[in-house]
């Protein structure tokens, strides 16, 4: 089937000059971009006032599936995904029973096969994610994982961790790392500050993010060696980080929009969606995680979609940490990047599809004819309110919940076929 995209403006990232033109889509690639384009017997879609863009590619997210469906399964996420203008995302290896072994890559990834989005797997680094023994990487690599972490955990055995990143470089397989020391979060739950001490709530001390991401940049230093560093949140770990990318250390990092909205204020609500582990942070780190995305220190933007239930969420103190965030990314992007001057649309667009795209080495076409059919359409100036219950995954502990973003999703299109439709566009 043939569909004409007419008057979209074509926003490609990795191409500097926006036009207003014609996208023609065939046989699940791009054939056509640009211009006026004519064609006869194809499905025409009028995109005037619409922004069309790559697909975004989402680096850091939970599906809960195997194990944990009554929060998420791949069907269910890769919906949301779809919602948000993902059409290409990577999981995360912490269900049950974790992604350790080629089984469990390989019940993914067949199951994915009937999802709306493309669904990459990021395979355990170590058996369990006990950070114990090494999982046989060779056999992840030739199973079909995409990377390798044991997100959720950090790996603190340094020899172990140390020959996992060199056998993965021989692999092309980038590790993504959740930098933490345990010892200092010590059962905290939401920032260390003047928030907790007020709530009277356990807090986290900046310090476990740093020096887990200390160590992280010591070994990708020592050894020459390439790593990936999940959800960055704090001041220090941003320096940190531009430090050693000035000394040409081989490291890459993600943000998550909390972490450039919002701050510890908001947790004076005692809402359970709104704690997130590393935690938000106060207004000197999330100005500090700007910045890094500003000049190029924080590379990409990823959820870390975490989906729970609401009995799960019900307790402050006792719910797991975690929200969803694929429906709202791009919103929050707009809204908390684009509009205040910070970024402009192309580089925002380029942090959340071009850049997470090759850190995981995929392909990426952008809108160029050939490339995949790959794409969102959406209108930066519309405003809208984050409502859970319309929300399209199966757990609702949305992060904007009730709050009012910029930037709606109209039509996301995976391969060339229509997976997300807005009800207004009906």
């Amino acid at each position: 089937m043939k569909i004409l995209l007419k008057n979209a403006h074509l926003a490609d990232p990795e191409r500097s000059s926006p036009q207003t033109g014609d996208l023609l889509l065939e046989d699940g690639r791009i054939v056509g971009a640009g211009g006026h384009i004519t064609v006869e017997g194809a499905e025409t879609v009028d995109c005037t006032g619409l922004t069309a863009a790559p697909g975004l590619v989402d680096m850091h997210v939970h599906l809960r599936d195997p194990g944990f469906t009554q929060k998420e399964d791949i069907l269910s996420g890769c919906r949301a995904a779809a919602a948000g203008g993902v059409t290409t995302l990577l999981c995360m290896p912490n269900t049950r029973p974790a992604v350790d072994e080629p089984d469990t890559v390989a019940y993914i990834l067949e199951k994915a096969q009937q999802a709306d989005v493309h669904v990459c797997v990021a395979g355990a680094l170590t058996m369990g994610l006990e950070g114990k023994k090494r999982t046989n990487l060779q056999q992840m690599f030739s199973a079909g994982v995409t990377a390798l972490s044991d997100d959720g955990r950090p790996v603190e055995n340094s020899r172990l961790m140390a020959e996992a990143m060199q056998e993965a470089e021989k692999l092309d397989l980038p590790v993504l790392c959740h930098c933490e020391v345990p010892e200092i979060t010590a059962g905290g739950k939401i920032n260390d500050g003047e928030v907790s001490r007020e709530l009277d709530v356990p807090g986290v001390p900046r310090a476990s993010e740093e020096c887990g991401t200390m160590q992280v940049l010591a070994l990708a230093e020592a050894f020459g060696v390439p790593v990936h560093i999940c959800h960055v949140s704090t001041k220090g770990s941003v320096a940190m980080i531009r430090s050693a990318k000035k000394r040409g250390v081989q490291v890459t990092c993600e943000t998550a929009p909390h972490y450039f909205a919002l701050t510890e204020e908001v947790l004076r609500q005692k809402d359970a969606d709104l704690r997130m582990s590393p935690p938000l942070r106060t207004e000197e780190d999330r100005h500090a995680i700007i910045e890094g995305l500003r000049d190029g220190t924080i590379d990409a933007i990823a959820t870390d979609h975490a989906p729970h239930t609401p009995e799960e969420k019900a307790d402050f103190l006792k719910a797991p940490s975690g929200a969803v965030g694929m429906e709202t990314s791009l919103a929050a992007g707009i809204t908390y990047l684009v509009e205040p001057g910070y970024l402009t649309l192309s580089q925002l667009l380029y942090k959340m599809s071009a850049a997470p795209a090759k850190i995981l080495r995929l392909p990426f076409g952008g809108l160029m004819p050939g490339a995949l059919a790959d794409l969102v359409l959406f209108d930066p100036h519309e405003a809208w309110t984050v409502n859970p219950e319309k929300l399209h995954g199966k757990s609702k502990n949305a992060v904007f919940k009730g709050m009012t973003l910029r930037g709606k999703v109209k039509r996301t299109y995976c391969g060339g076929k229509l997976v997300f439709c807005d009800e207004s566009e009906r």
